[in-house]
């Protein structure tokens, strides 16, 4: 495995920043951290959140970035060609892996998104309660709906990729994320204009230091991993583009803040307006497409145009939150297959998409038409999300910084750090510190918390 020569790059710092900050801030910033800083004391949740970023989500982040830069290839060779042809491309291989099997679920979820946005525009999210989620219950089962948008949403993400780094990622990217952060103002503002939004905008930043214990800090360190993308090589594979200028952490740091900063605009812009109808958000699925729904029709009852807008925004703004993160998902396959097998760009995206197209197939039915297919007791989609996010990812971060804090040579990981000597190497020891002892300990805590052992 020789490193390939002639790669695409990204054209700008600022391409760099927007393609992986997009790998990062997805669903999952919307719809799991502004329940878990409800949950866990607001303002105090956010605090220590930001601290498991620091210790945990930019020091995997740097790591990534390092053996993805210096290869200049998929994360399987990468890893091959920097340990001199050892096993560890299985790191690479299994990242790749594990991010054909989300993007295969994933679809899943960003083709409700997709549809809720149809519907939204057609005016059919009106109603009850009741109604509401009698719609999402009839929506999710048929046997057509579910799957065809699901594939739809692959093929879109398809179509970005095959476009290349600059010319499918990078240009996407740079209109993709400027527009999330506008629909994210706009509805943030107008959610803390409603009746009663001040309690919930306290709820959210008031902290609550009573509910500082061993339960608020493993949920912020999971949330700091996961939001991250750590352990799928997504990372790995964007910092692979990466021109030999690009600062590793500075770009690491601006990432992180963009994908903190968007996920606490998503409470701003869900909190408000459920205190302000009396409504208490949950996590998940049900939060954006059963409870904000209502929440949307209560909180604009006396201006149904700004309801029907506000709605329409956010799952434009949905949708737009998923495709950034299924570009970078696919991008990983992508890049592996036209390079391990010698084909075209277009080739490799292709048995990507073809592939992840079956398993989100499977996922789609699993949830409702086909409610038989499951194994173990889950749903194949509950089976995917659990394989994934309590195995593989994990392992993959683990892994990683061990790769970067003890296998290889310490001058390599230098020269990466401080682009051979142009940068500053101030911060380069506390680094390495992180990256060996707390980044490994702290993904190893959140391995144990989620099989109840912490």
């Amino acid at each position: 495995m020789a490193k390939i020569e002639n790669r695409g790059t990204f054209g700008t710092k600022l391409g760099v920043i927007l393609a992986t900050a997009g790998s990062a801030v997805g669903l999952g910033n919307i719809w799991r951290f502004p329940y878990l800083a409800g949950k866990d004391g607001g303002a105090a949740f956010i605090v220590v959140y930001i601290i498991c970023v620091f210790i945990l989500g930019i020091p995997g982040m740097i790591a990534e970035f390092v053996v993805g830069r210096r290869a200049g290839s998929n994360a399987a060779r990468a890893y091959f060609n920097l340990s001199g042809g050892k096993p560890w491309w299985l790191v690479g291989a299994m990242g790749m892996v594990t991010s054909t099997i989300i993007l295969g679920f994933y679809a899943v979820v960003a083709g409700w998104c997709l549809y809720y946005f149809y519907a939204s525009l057609t005016g059919q999210l009106m109603g009850s309660a009741q109604e509401i989620t009698s719609y999402f219950t009839a929506f999710s089962t048929h046997p057509i709906k579910p799957v065809a948008c699901c594939l739809a949403f692959i093929f879109l993400t398809h179509i970005v990729v095959t476009h290349g780094v600059r010319n499918g990622i990078e240009k996407v990217s740079n209109m993709l994320m400027p527009t999330l952060f506008v629909l994210l103002i706009i509805i943030a503002v107008s959610s803390c204009l409603l009746p009663g939004a001040t309690k919930g905008i306290s709820f959210l930043f008031q902290p609550d230091f009573s509910k500082v214990n061993k339960g608020m800090f493993l949920d912020a360190l999971g949330q700091a991993f996961f939001s991250l993308s750590m352990g799928t090589s997504c990372l790995c594979t964007y910092a692979s583009y990466f021109s030999r200028q690009t600062n590793l952490g500075k770009s690491a740091i601006q990432i992180a803040v963009i994908d903190t900063v968007i996920a606490i605009l998503a409470g701003l812009m869900i909190f408000p307006a459920a205190f302000s109808v009396g409504v208490s958000p949950d996590s998940g699925p049900s939060l954006v497409f059963i409870t904000l729904p209502n929440v949307f029709n209560q909180a604009f009852a006396s201006v149904p145009a700004v309801g029907y807008v506000m709605s329409v925004l956010f799952y434009a703004l949905l949708t737009l939150a998923a495709l950034t993160s299924t570009i970078s998902m696919h991008e990983i396959g992508t890049a592996l297959l036209y390079e391990e097998l010698h084909i075209t760009r277009k080739a490799g995206a292709c048995i990507q998409s073809a592939v992840c197209g079956v398993i989100g197939i499977v996922c789609a039915l699993s949830c409702g038409a086909a409610a038989g297919l499951s194994l173990f007791g889950k749903t194949v989609m509950e089976l995917c999300d659990y394989v994934t996010g309590q195995f593989l990812m994990p392992i993959g971060a683990i892994f990683t910084c061990v790769f970067v804090g003890w296998y290889l040579p310490k001058k390599l990981v230098r020269d990466e750090f401080t682009n051979a000597d142009t940068l500053p190497a101030t911060f380069f020891r506390l680094f390495l510190i992180l990256v060996r002892y707390v980044a490994p300990t702290c993904i190893i805590i959140v391995f144990l918390h989620q099989f109840g052992l912490l």
